[in-house]
């Protein structure tokens, strides 16, 4: 990793969670390589940390503290560890996130309070925690990380997929809440990934091309492509854009081929 010459971040300070691995810490590599000083924080102390050694050896900054999502004094600890080390905070990419599928005639409540905890709890507690630092500064700019499901429903989901939905809403309300000082407000909606979440079974890439055959684009996502667009919407290129969701899912929120119908690709199963 080398800084590039057209650094977007040059100067922000970033903190992206779930960075130990996948879209994380895809994006926590992409951000320094544009100059930013990165936050990362995970529950997964050992990945986490070698991630942000890495980065550090390849000339960016970045600082790893252990954080789980869920519990405010957590995130209380984190924030103010990075405002003491950097002076200041830009950006927060609410990135960490869990899936769970089942039935709903087998939903527990403790599931509940596991999913939304992390994913929906999780980005209000970064809000919560940020903001008073971005409004001092009078800018700012938080990224949540959200879903295709986010959109749209699907089957065996209904517990992620609520999830995501609140997400997306939290996401609106926050642009009109905070938008007088300053501070933007965005979703990004990733469609399917290849990372330890996103293919949790380790398909190799025939069988993962079989799988996304009917979404537009034919293939799943990649990590870097999600991370880019949080970079767009982080640096201020994205100036006038919050309250906004943005779709990285290979047109999958679109619909999918039906083979039946002109202009299908050839071989879609029926």
């Amino acid at each position: 990793m080398s800084i590039s010459q057209h650094a977007r971040l040059d100067g922000k300070v970033c903190i992206i969670t779930g960075a130990a691995r996948g879209m994380g810490e895809a994006t926590a590599r992409l951000f320094a390589a544009h100059g930013a000083k990165v936050a990362l924080g995970d529950v997964m102390s050992d990945l986490g940390e070698a991630v942000a050694a890495d980065i550090q050896a390849n000339g960016g900054e970045a600082v790893f503290h252990t954080l789980d999502v869920s519990d405010d004094n957590n995130w209380a600890k984190f924030v103010g560890a990075v405002q003491q080390k950097f002076g200041k905070i830009d950006a927060l990419v609410n990135n960490a996130g869990l899936v769970h599928f089942t039935p709903i005639e087998q939903f527990d409540p403790e599931d509940a309070i596991k999913i939304f905890g992390v994913n929906t709890v999780g980005p209000m507690l970064g809000a919560k925690h940020v903001v008073p630092i971005m409004k001092a500064a009078g800018a700012g700019s938080i990224v949540n990380i959200s879903s295709v499901d986010g959109m749209r429903g699907c089957n065996g989901l209904s517990l992620y997929t609520a999830s995501k939905w609140a997400v997306r809403g939290l996401t609106k309300s926050l642009a009109f809440e905070l938008g007088t000082s300053g501070i933007r407000v965005n979703s990004i909606h990733p469609g399917g990934v290849d990372t330890p979440m996103g293919n949790a079974r380790g398909l190799p890439p025939d069988q993962l091309a079989h799988a996304f055959c009917r979404v537009p684009l034919q293939r799943i996502g990649q990590p870097n492509e999600i991370a880019n667009a949080s970079l767009f919407l982080a640096s201020d290129e994205a100036s006038y854009i919050t309250g906004a969701e943005l779709a990285v899912d290979g047109g999958w929120g679109a619909g999918y081929f039906q083979p039946v119908l002109p202009g299908a690709p050839e071989g879609l199963p029926p």
